[in-house]
């Protein structure tokens, strides 16, 4: 695969190139929008945070890491069980160096950050088992709606990302509940994805809800309210809002096609001006296949920023080569805007030293 500026283009490669051109030299604003679902305590379902019950405090923890550079809800970096760091540790490493400017739009949540944060007026997400997810899903477009066409105003281009452990499971939801063959295909923060879980659970809310498989085709914010997250909506309406205007960049894994999915079905005008930016670890991924679902629902580019961590000297950054936690926080499209910003100045080895700088004072020396 071709790569320009140590970002690999994964999919529609010429639509890629000329998307990725056209970031150099410019300047984006990063939006990252944070969320909670009860979904993510399903014992085996999400790695963000040692323990389900923490998992309400990954979103804001992770903000305010971008924010402060430390944690204030939590006392530490928010890490996996095994305790492998937040992806947020990347992204804040390539804010800083490319001095991007980044703003916190809040889905719902059941824990506050401290730091200040745009309130698009959802609530946390309930478990999908209950096939009853979301509340607001139409008003929580809405208002993001309203502020990506605003935002759009600030920037030459946005990058766009989030932060709702168990999203993995709930963007399966929505993309089976609107008949997208996903099923084996979303990734998982964990080495050993959890996929028949992730099916089980989809289908127990599906079946709460009265439907089946495919049945919202036509409805996505019915597929969000009843098997989604309320980072979706959230998401979905800040590309709307903002991508009539100037370039977004949609910074995430496997959950960019459920939103992909959501803009789709209520503007597909939009996407000549959207992109998906993740990482390396996702596009190679072989629990996984981004690139299968996305190309179900619509031929836009996806760009993968060449991070590698295997001559890390640090356990915690190594081990996202062995499929630990992959992507999040908007980490491959963060790291993709520094090296469009820089114009390649910033290459992944000095990024990568600016990671291992930012992990050894935050997290130790292993």
């Amino acid at each position: 695969m071709k790569k320009i500026f140590d970002v690999i283009l994964a999919y529609n490669e010429r639509k890629g190139e000329a998307f990725l051109r056209s970031l150099s030299g410019k300047s984006p604003l990063f939006v990252c929008t944070i969320g909670t679902t009860e979904t993510a305590k399903i014992p085996g379902i999400s790695a963000a945070g040692k323990n389900p019950e923490l998992t309400d405090y990954t979103p804001p923890a992770d903000v305010e890491l971008l924010l402060l550079g430390k944690c204030k809800c939590i006392a530490r970096v928010p890490v996996t069980p095994e305790g492998i760091p937040t992806p947020a540790l990347i992204t804040m490493s390539a804010l800083r160096m490319a001095d991007i400017p980044a703003l916190v739009a809040s889905a719902g949540l059941n824990v506050k950050p401290c730091v200040p944060f745009l309130d698009l007026g959802g609530d946390p997400g309930r478990d999908i088992r209950s096939g009853n997810a979301v509340d607001n899903v139409e008003e929580t477009l809405r208002r993001a709606m309203i502020a990506g066409e605003n935002l759009a105003k600030t920037a030459d281009y946005l990058v766009i990302g989030e932060s709702i452990p168990g999203g993995t499971t709930t963007a399966l939801g929505i993309l089976m509940a609107m008949g997208i063959d996903a099923r084996g295909k979303v990734s998982s923060s964990m080495p050993n994805n959890p996929h028949d879980l992730k099916v089980k659970t989809v289908h127990a809310g599906l079946k709460a809800s009265g439907a089946e498989t495919g049945a919202f085709a036509e409805d996505p914010l019915k597929a969000v309210s009843c098997v989604g997250d309320p980072m979706i909506p959230a998401f979905a309406g800040l590309v709307l809002g903002a991508a009539s205007k100037v370039p977004v960049l949609m910074a995430g894994g496997t959950q960019m096609a459920a939103v992909l999915a959501v803009v789709n079905a209520l503007n597909r005008d939009v996407l000549d001006n959207v992109a998906i930016g993740t990482t390396r670890w996702i596009i190679s991924d072989r629990t996984a296949d981004l690139k299968g679902i996305i190309t179900q629902i619509a031929h836009i580019p996806v760009l993968a920023a060449d991070l590698n961590f295997s001559q890390s000297k640090l356990d915690g950054l190594r081990a996202y080569e062995a499929g630990a936690v992959k992507e999040g926080v908007g980490a491959g499209g963060v790291a993709i805007a520094a090296m469009a910003k820089s114009e390649g100045s910033i290459t992944k080895e000095i990024l990568l030293r600016e990671i291992e700088r930012n992990y050894e004072l935050l997290v130790g020396s292993k």
